[in-house]
């Protein structure tokens, strides 16, 4: 049995929730998504979501805290936002940004230009004696993680030095070089 599937999803003020067949349309003050569902059914009550199963089938019960988890992240986005923050290590690593085009300096002969996403807001932060640090922010989860991802994938951190792309807080797991 899912235990987070059977939490109900509250719905704060100033957003609104849509059930139409099989896709449920999420408005609020940053954007607006939507989801499509099968096998479970999606009801509002009470300023509340609530994610049912109608058996106990393998199927049901997979995508029961599955919908259920993704209806949070979809009020939490378009209330709250989703933020992703990079932090470039390496000397010389540069990161720059003119509207949606992130521009990076990893190291390699050329620099890396990246279009992104009009729903994905982009932020470089270059302070002098510090890590250069990307900052992505949009109402949709999975794509702020999807570009954050990658962004981290040109340049993976390393386990000797730790230097490359990694997420702000990561912790990383390091290796000791060569004993002499």
């Amino acid at each position: 049995m899912s235990r987070i599937g059977n939490n109900p999803v509250a719905i704060p003020e100033g957003v609104t929730v849509d059930v139409k067949e099989n896709v449920v349309t999420v408005k609020g003050k940053l954007g607006e998504l939507t989801q499509n569902f099968d096998a479970v059914e999606i009801k509002v009550e009470d300023g509340n979501i609530l994610v049912t199963r109608s058996s106990d089938s393998k199927e049901q019960k997979a995508k029961h805290g599955l919908y259920r988890s993704l209806m949070n992240n979809m009020i939490a986005g378009v209330s709250k936002g989703w933020t992703k923050e990079l932090e470039l290590v390496g000397v010389g690593y540069r990161a720059s940004n003119q509207g949606q085009k992130l521009d990076l300096a990893l190291g390699f002969s050329h620099n890396i230009v990246l279009n992104l996403a009009p729903e994905v807001k982009v932020e470089t932060i270059s302070e002098k004696g510090k890590n250069p640090i990307i900052k992505l922010t949009s109402h949709d989860k999975q794509l702020v993680g999807q570009v954050a991802a990658k962004i981290r994938g040109f340049r993976k951190p390393e386990p000797y030095k730790g230097k490359g792309i990694k997420f702000v807080g990561e912790e990383l797991r390091r290796k000791a070089g060569k004993s002499a």
